[in-house]
């Protein structure tokens, strides 16, 4: 059975990023800890299932996606100036869960989410970059196909909820973190409000 809609697909591969000599593993799927998604729900990339389309148990994959098909050019004004006071919780700021490096749930004043990295903590003010981590890579995917079969009702409800295993490939959250809801829309330059109008989730 080959890969096409509605199909029930697991798979492994290696994500690396980089070009030659300096290419650096950034996710690595293995048949004990899969990739699954259904083929043609808007799970993964649009370029990535393009990629495996028509593959089979067995079929080995290599390819690359440039930025334009996978997370977009690193854009410097989805790097944004936060009030402080937005991420106190009972009036105090957690320094812990607030602190530079870590990734922070947020929402925009219309109720779509997105995940911003800390870039600094000031005084006054909360430095976020929204851009996707892998904003301005180009992908290079190699694996194999390990199942493709009919997905099942219950499958197609599962996965389409969030339970995939999720993964680059996916068409919005993280790496290793992939939901299977689509990337929401934004407004503003980094999905805030320009006011600077974000909830922490």
């Amino acid at each position: 059975m080959k890969i096409s809609d509605n199909k029930f697909v697991s798979l492994s591969y290696d994500l690396n990023v980089g070009e030659q000599e300096e290419r650096e593993l950034m996710e690595k799927a293995t048949a004990e800890n899969p990739l699954t998604f259904i083929s043609g729900m808007g799970m993964m990339l649009d370029a990535f299932e393009k990629q495996v389309l028509g593959l089979k148990k067995g079929d080995t994959f290599s390819f690359s996606l440039v930025p334009e098909q996978a997370y977009g050019s690193f854009e410097d004004d989805h790097i944004v100036e936060l009030p402080k006071n937005i991420f106190e919780v009972e009036g105090e700021f957690d320094n812990e869960k607030i602190a530079e490096g870590l990734i922070v749930p947020m929402m925009d004043s219309n109720g779509n989410k997105m995940n911003g990295a800390v870039v600094e903590v000031k005084d006054e003010i909360v430095i976020m970059d929204f851009n996707h981590p892998l904003a301005g890579e180009t992908l290079h995917f190699e694996g194999s196909i390990i199942e493709v079969r009919e997905a099942t009702a219950e499958e197609i409800v599962a996965l389409s909820a969030g339970s995939s295993e999720g993964g680059c490939g996916c068409s919005s959250g993280g790496c290793g973190s992939c939901g299977t809801e689509e990337e929401p829309e934004t407004t503003g330059s980094c999905g805030c409000e320009t006011t600077g109008s974000c909830d922490c989730c």
